[in-house]
């Protein structure tokens, strides 16, 4: 049977549950974090009807994540499939850096 994760408040409780056997512990409660290490310099302005920015905002509350991260990675998302990128952050990062040094070829 495994016990769940216990309410950890402090770096102390932190360091004291990984000096325990982890193997009974149930992880399903979990969700696959997104780290994001790219500067973001550039901003945008935009106007969007209010429903649009309702239901953008529902699915980010439903993902549990900001709703301007989420618009960051539908775009990111539709510049992938569009160019048709095997891995989105990696080549991502690569087209962003040659667009920089050659500002007209993007």
């Amino acid at each position: 049977m495994s016990r769940p994760i216990p309410d950890l408040r402090t770096d102390q409780d932190a360091e004291a549950l990984l000096d325990q056997d982890l193997s009974d512990l149930d992880f399903s409660q979990f969700k696959p974090a997104h780290f994001e290490f790219e500067p973001k310099a550039a901003q945008i302005n935009m106007r969007l009807p209010q429903a649009l920015l309702d239901a953008v905002k529902a699915r980010s509350s439903a993902r549990g994540i900001p709703y301007t991260r989420y618009i960051r990675e539908v775009l990111e998302q539709s510049v992938a499939e569009r160019t048709r990128l095997p891995n989105n952050k990696v080549l991502y990062s690569k087209r962003l850096k040659e667009t920089q040094k050659n500002p007209r070829s993007g």
